[in-house]
């Protein structure tokens, strides 16, 4: 498969054999942590696979590619000049438009110095002698640290469909989560893809724009709404900027990280009309957060969130003009249970007499051909096939390097029937090792700045609290571990999570243990629930 990567990094690899903290991943939760922990006084290094800062938004640059927070909302708020200072130009910013935002904050608070890039740690192993990590990487740099931060993100284990062949294909295949950093042409081409999950949904309408055929193979629909993306006035960032302040306390103290108004109504306590118009303006407002907090009970209540999905697959069809196809488009699984996802033109392309659906569940994928895929019903001959098949999300990351703790222990095999941390920070069996936005927090489920600010925060005060008291270590205990997985599952349970076949629950995964991972009581409870920990002496954490 094509990954041609272009860029090239100056910075020379200066790798210290011992520090105080090693972080791996240069993303947004990496970035903020070395600048926590040189303000704290400890000396860091981060280890990063690509050849520059960014994480999700380094490697993932597929056509079309954009997030779905507002950028004056997913940005960083630890610097007031940083927040007052930036030109954001676009309300929903492409993934150029983050990364030079990415760059902009490494550049100004001079980080680069302590990144070594090109480099994968492979393993991390815990001596109980000397109350500290040994860390090796790819290029067998070994590095001594009291305190590993696993900011690898959690979706950043990128994962090819389970069909065979797909080495044999004669043309040009690339990966959505793996993307050439070179400009790539689709004029004339035959172009079949495979995945309609968030980087399908955004880079199938900018493929079929140029392409002469574009054949998308489907195996589960997703609910998506219209972006309604624009570029920002000036009038609403100096409003923003007047009032970040209040707007950053609302961020952390609501349910997903984005303030809105919180819902007083069931969907079953209205009439329809009220119902329709209420799913029309969230509709219309280009924001996922305002669709699923129309009404109280959209998460909990099957009857009400099936007026949601009604309603939407009424859209759908109003859009896409060929009742199959419109059909095919529809999701069966309650909306929210999945990921959403923001599009621009999404079904409306599937109106175009150059772009084709395959319906997975029809005629399932056989395999990949010299020329193409291979259905149960046919064989379709391709020029180019791209793979939007996700991640191995939450876990893969973490459990790809070799994590060992006390006596030996596998983090990858103590997490094999699931992931067990507490808070979503730490995990039993493995002092002095923290995650951030790890499974068991909010995490995917909320504006992932928010999560990883205060999950990095709340990491740096507790080795804070460790240099105060002339502690070594901390380690999350295996009672208050056991209790956090059996709330956060308790949660779940309340909820209609369970009843998708969603990457929450591993279930992409091949063999992965299906559990829903994050945590869905809100950022605001989550954080009241860690600030509590911390103040009650980081009860549930053992000390050495």
């Amino acid at each position: 498969m094509s990954q041609t990567v272009q860029e090239t990094a100056t910075e020379t690899r200066n790798v210290p054999p011992t520090v105080d903290v090693v972080i791996v991943g240069a993303g947004f939760s990496g970035m903020y942590l070395l600048h926590k922990m040189r303000q704290q006084g400890l000396t860091a290094v981060v280890f990063e696979a690509g050849t520059g800062v960014g994480g999700t938004w380094y490697w993932n640059r597929y056509p079309g590619a954009r997030v779905d927070v507002e950028s004056l909302a997913y940005s960083y708020s630890f610097s007031e000049d940083l927040e007052q200072e930036y030109p954001w130009e676009e309300r929903y910013p492409t993934q150029p438009e983050i990364l030079k935002y990415a760059n902009h904050v490494a550049d100004r608070f001079d980080l680069r110095k302590d990144i070594v890039f090109r480099t994968r740690v492979s393993s991390a192993t815990w001596s109980e002698e000397e109350n500290s990590w040994a860390v090796r990487t790819e290029h067998e740099d070994s590095v001594t640290a009291r305190f590993l931060v696993m900011a690898t993100g959690c979706l950043s284990a990128p994962k090819l469909p389970e069909i065979p062949g797909i080495e044999t294909f004669k043309g040009t295949s690339y990966q959505t989560s793996r993307w050439p950093h070179e400009q790539i042409e689709f004029t004339g081409k035959r172009v079949g893809i495979i995945g309609t999950g968030s980087s399908g949904v955004q880079s199938i309408p900018v493929i079929a724009e140029t392409a002469d055929d574009l054949t998308v193979f489907q195996r589960t629909p997703s609910y998506s709404l219209p972006a309604r993306n624009r570029r920002l006035r000036e009038d609403e960032i100096a409003a923003m900027r007047a009032t970040y302040r209040d707007y950053r306390q609302a961020q952390k103290e609501s349910g997903a990280g984005v303030p809105v108004v919180v819902p007083t109504k069931s969907a079953l306590e209205v009439t329809e009309e009220e119902r329709n118009a209420a799913f029309e303006e969230a509709w219309e407002s280009g924001s996922l957060v305002n669709l699923l907090s129309t009404f109280t009970d959209f998460a909990t209540n099957q009857a009400a969130n099936d007026t949601a999905k009604a309603w939407i697959h009424g859209k759908i069809h109003d859009i896409v003009k060929d009742p199959q196809v419109a059909d095919d488009l529809c999701p069966d699984y309650p909306v929210g249970t999945k990921r959403p996802c923001l599009d621009t033109n999404y079904f409306e392309t599937f109106n175009l007499p150059n772009v084709h659906l395959v319906n997975l569940h029809r005629t399932p994928l056989v395999e990949v051909t010299e020329k193409g895929i291979r259905t149960s019903d046919q064989e379709y001959e391709f020029d180019v096939i791209v793979y939007a098949t996700g991640f191995d999300a939450m876990t893969g990351a973490l459990t790809n390097v070799d994590i060992r703790g006390r006596d030996g222990l596998s983090l990858k095999e103590t997490w094999s029937a699931g992931p067990r941390t507490y808070l979503g920070i730490g995990s039993a069996g493995f002092p002095n090792l923290f995650m951030i936005t790890g499974p068991g927090s909010p995490s995917v489920l909320s504006n992932m700045i928010v999560s990883i600010e205060q999950h990095v925060d709340w990491v740096a005060d507790a080795i804070a609290h460790l240099e105060q008291q002339g502690l070594r270590t901390i380690e999350a205990t295996p009672a208050a571990q056991d209790e956090w997985v059996d709330h956060v599952n308790l949660l779940a349970s309340y909820t209609l999570y369970p009843r998708a076949n969603s990457w929450y629950m591993g279930a992409n995964v091949p063999g992965k243990t299906r559990v829903f991972m994050p945590y869905c009581g809100g950022v605001g409870e989550y954080r009241k629930k860690c600030d509590d920990v911390a103040a009650q002496g980081y009860v549930g954490f053992s000390f050495a």
